[in-house]
């Protein structure tokens, strides 16, 4: 009888390449006091405690893209700012760049203390409290 391994949160696509920025983004983003790695839509994925929100997405060009990247939750006016000031590092992602987040990409040379600054505001953007009327309006949605 064979002996399984501990399992740990890992894409499919993670053995094909990326691994080395898949561990250098986890320990950023686990340092985050509170913050919870899971996996979601087959891609590690960082969400503010085990019953929060995601606020960090790695992509190991899921859907075809052309860099290994993380997405993160931020607003519109950031990802304006980071993707025209430097676009060979920041990118719109799809499905939820019209939200705000921004895409950074890892495979050239990321500024590691950048990821790190943006994981941890992001993490505090999604853990924040929303206000009442903005959950009110959700609610009548």
């Amino acid at each position: 009888m064979a002996t399984r391994k501990p399992s740990t949160v890992k894409s499919r696509k993670a053995a094909a390449g990326g691994a080395v920025e898949l561990e250098r983004l986890r320990k950023i983003c686990l340092a985050i006091p509170g913050a919870v790695e899971k996996l979601s839509h087959g891609e590690p994925t960082w969400f503010t405690g085990p019953k929060g929100k995601v606020f960090a997405m790695f992509d190991n060009r899921h859907h075809g893209a052309a860099h290994i990247s993380v997405y993160f939750a931020t607003t519109v006016d950031v990802q304006e700012l980071l993707v025209a000031e430097d676009p060979d590092r920041y990118w719109v992602p799809p499905y939820v760049g019209h939200k705000g987040w921004i895409a950074v990409i890892l495979d050239t040379r990321p500024d590691w203390k950048a990821v790190a600054r943006l994981a941890q505001e992001a993490y505090a953007f999604i853990a924040a409290p929303k206000p009442a009327s903005a959950r009110s309006r959700r609610a009548n949605a």
